[in-house]
């Protein structure tokens, strides 16, 4: 094995902060392009439900008044 140890695979003799920081912001972006979509999808199926209960509330309402 290259690495003797696990502190030396962090270390990566003196890059390894290079290295692991050139990691996080690759994998930053890529967390968020599936994080942030699956946000957006999350908040628009809400905001759908919450329309189809006004419109729901909105017709009984209306279907109610007509009858008097």
């Amino acid at each position: 094995m290259y690495f003797e140890s696990l502190a030396a695979v962090w270390h990566m003799d003196g890059h390894g902060f290079y290295v692991w920081l050139a990691y996080a912001l690759t994998a930053l972006p890529l967390v968020l392009m599936v994080w942030l979509p699956l946000k957006r999808i999350r908040q628009h199926w809400r905001w759908l439900q919450a329309e189809q209960r006004r419109s729901a509330a909105a017709t009984q309402s209306t279907a109610m008044g007509s009858d008097v």
